[in-house]
Order: structure tokens, then sequence, then C-alpha cells
């Protein structure tokens, strides 16, 4: 080391700073700007909706494209940023119900609205050993795409979902992952400039945490709570304010002899009223699933996956409050919820009675592509009657790591007895009041 070197060191000391600190001063900001990943997602989607419960409305046509062009920076002292703009538009007419106020009445409805907002813009922190602390508007999921139960960005949708938040997540511990955040403010699918109250936001006092384990031999364990507080001066909000803690245990097994994993799940959760949510609810959630994976030598089939599931999200009912009709049921208002309870999303929201549902999964992943059949058996949790049965399939292609092709249909077909018909929708409608058919294809690009 020259004089000069040691000259600057003492300097550097005396200052009280490090080498380390100089070499992060050395990374200027223009560099930390230009020095980032830009993205690119686009899709264009058609779908096709016949809704036999509202016989009134014509069957829907549309076809749209969602565009979402973001830039990641590199890190200056530690600090990025990341900033991605979406569009939505919906190409030739709009043979379909936006629900953004598009003024098409008369036909069902598919929620893509057309738009351009910032769906992304927060500023990232990862100074601290193992952390990663972001504030401002983001994606936060848990659990893998797309089966983000309670929390995540319905990618289904186009217009995705996203919050105004900070969020903090820590791997320091012990094959352990902690993730927590708070919200103030959801941006929801149904556009910024969407005229019906509480359509656009979903303001909060939320907190959200979820903490994993990998450590165990037959699986992972997670352990959760969601204090979601909206609010908003409609009821139909206010009871979606809850307080929701839960555990799950996830796993799979190589039975080495037979070239098969065998896949288990087991969790559990209790939803009670929180904050200003005028009602008193008390609802508990359970899931069990066991299935097993086939690995195949064969060049035309990878793969073959056959799982049972049985999902249950409690009910209580409707009660009355101030003249209102509000649902006594598990709610999971921030999920992907097109991902449960059938792709035709007839049960979106929990119904008054819970739901509980036992489907059957069948996987086939063959000549690069992915074959899905699953069929579902629906009944309410309380008073016990029948909701109906669901056949849904899909096949999905994936070119070069960065095209998707997609085709997809799922087929609701309501059983007819008085209490589903009395309960969850009008009689007189007719025999095929609560029947729903939908249909897909798409092609997707990511950059």
């Amino acid at each position: 080391m020259n004089l000069t070197t040691v000259a600057q060191a003492t300097l550097l000391g005396a200052c009280g700073l490090t080498m380390t600190a100089i070499a992060r001063a050395d990374t200027s900001l223009w560099d930390a700007i230009q020095g980032g990943k830009p993205d690119l997602y686009m899709r264009y989607r058609f779908e096709h909706v016949n809704d036999a419960q509202k016989p009134a409305l014509k069957e829907a046509y549309a076809n749209t494209l969602r565009t979402a062009l973001g830039y990641s920076t590199g890190l200056f002292y530690d600090f990025g940023a990341y900033l991605q703009l979406e569009d939505v538009r919906a190409l030739g007419s709009q043979d379909f119900n936006d629900g953004g106020g598009n003024g098409v009445t008369n036909r069902a409805a598919v929620v893509d609205p057309q738009g351009t907002e910032i769906n992304q813009a927060n500023l990232r922190y990862r100074g601290l050993p193992r952390t990663t602390i972001t504030v401002g508007r983001q994606e936060i999921e848990h659990r893998l795409a797309p089966f983000h139960r309670y929390l995540g960005n319905i990618l289904w949708r186009q217009n995705w979902q996203s919050f105004d938040a900070v969020r903090a997540t820590n791997d320091s511990l012990p094959a352990t992952h902690i993730d927590y955040a708070y919200i103030w403010n959801v941006n929801r699918i149904f556009g910024e400039d969407n005229p019906i109250p509480d359509r656009s936001n979903f303001r909060s006092n939320s907190h959200v945490i979820d903490v994993t384990y990998g450590g165990f031999t037959w699986g992972k364990l997670e352990g959760y709570g969601y204090l979601l507080d909206f609010n908003s001066k409609i009821p139909g909000t206010l009871v979606l304010s809850t307080s929701t803690y839960g555990a799950r245990f996830q796993g799979q097994r190589d039975v080495i002899a037979y070239s098969t994993k065998l896949l288990y799940t087991v969790e559990y959760a209790h939803q009670m009223d929180f904050a200003d949510n005028p009602t008193n609810i008390g609802v508990n959630y359970y899931l069990g699933e066991f299935g097993a994976m086939k690995l195949l030598n064969s060049p035309q089939v990878e793969s073959i996956t056959l799982k049972a599931s049985y999902e249950v999200l409690g009910g209580d009912g409707v009660i009355k409050v101030n003249g209102a009709s509000l649902a006594r049921s598990f709610q999971t208002p921030l999920g992907t919820n097109h991902a449960f309870q059938g792709w035709a999303d007839r049960f979106l929201l929990t119904p008054a009675d819970g739901i509980k549902d036992l489907f059957g999964t069948l996987a086939v992943k063959a000549f690069g592509t992915q074959f899905t059949l699953v069929y579902h058996d629906f009944s309410s949790d309380h008073d016990s009657y029948d909701f109906g049965t669901e056949w849904d399939a899909q096949v999905t292609r994936v070119f070069y790591d960065r095209y998707t092709i997609g085709l997809k249909y799922a087929g609701y077909e309501a059983d007819q007895n008085p209490l589903n018909l009395a309960r969850n929708g009008a009689a007189s409608a007719g025999k095929q009041a609560y029947d729903l058919e939908k249909l897909w294809a798409w092609v997707e690009f990511r950059f």
C-alpha cells in the first residue's frame, strides 16, 4: 500500500467512512438507473361467456390485449426502484360488459375494462442482511401462481391487482421465509376510473403475514395471519373486514421403485369479524389433498398426475344488519379466486351458506404440452344442499421459454333443488337458470 493510499484510508477513517461505502458511492445514480433491466408482458385473449343465470343478457365475446412494460433499476446505496405501466385494450367491438363502465349492459360480464395506469411504482432497500423492504405500489403474492388463496395479483384478469403497501421479507432464520406487509390501498381489477363505489380501490388499514418453514423432510409448514380492515360506508365491503389465522402443511414423497411422487396437503384456518365489520362471523376453512405424480421415461409422455381434493369454506347463512342482507361466510377478497371453486367463476364470493368442494384433477404433460382436466362437485356447508357440478379443461404449451398459447373451457351446471333456487337466484328464471359456460383462447409473450 503506497503513501497516497494510506493517507486516503486515514482520512476516510477520520470521517467515519469505509472503503465499502466509497465503493458504493463510486456507483453513480445514473449508473444504477441505466444498469437496470426492462421487462415486457403481452397477452391477447378471446373470452366467450354464456351466463344462463341472467337469461335476459346476450352472450359475451371479448377480444382484449394486456400490455405491461416495466423497468427495474440497479442498486444505489442498496436502494433500487421499479416502475411498471399497464394498458388494457378491447380489440374490435365491445360485445361484453367490462364491469368498468363501457356502457354495455345487455351482455354477460367479462371484467377486463380498458385503461392505462401505473400498476407498480416502488422503492426497495436491500441494505440489511437477507432482507428486502419494498415501499409503494407493488404486486404481492403468497404461494406459487396462480394459487394465491389469500393474497395475489389476480393474474387471470387483464388488469392485475396491486397494492399500495410497505413489505418486508426476511430469510435470516434457517429454512425460514418471513413475509410481512402493511397495506393501505388495494388497486383492484375493475380499473382506476370505475364509477361504482369501492370498485376501483379498497382503502385499507390491513396487516398480512406469512411464515414458511422448509426444514422438514416430508414437506413445508406455513403459518399465516390476515388482518383485513377496509374503510368503506358500504356494508357489502365492510363484511370483508376479517381476521384470519391458519396453518398449512404441504409436501411430496418419492416412491423410488415406482418413479412416483406422493403429493399431500392439509390446511386449516379460522376467520372472525374484524374492525368495522357489522356482522358476527366465526367460520372455518379446511383443505385436504392427496395424489400422485408418475414420472415416465418416454419422449412422448413426461408425467401423469392424479389428485383428489376436498376444500371447505364455512358459512352460517345470512344476517340482517340495518336492513341489509349480509353473508356470514369465509371470504378471501384479495386472493386469485379464479383458481379455486371452478374456473367458471360462479363462486368468486363464497355463498352465505359456505361451500364444500370435492374435486379431482388429472394433469398430463405430453408432447411438450400440458393437459389438465378437473371435475368439481359443489354443495353448501350450511344446511347441506347441492349447488351443482363443473367440468374444467385446459391445454397450454410454452415455446422458447417466452411464448405461451392456451385453450381453456369451464362448464358449470347447477342443481335445481328448492333450496338452491330459493337462496342463490331467481327461481322464475327457469330450469337452467344457474348454468354457466366460458371459453378462452390466448397467446402471451414475456421478456
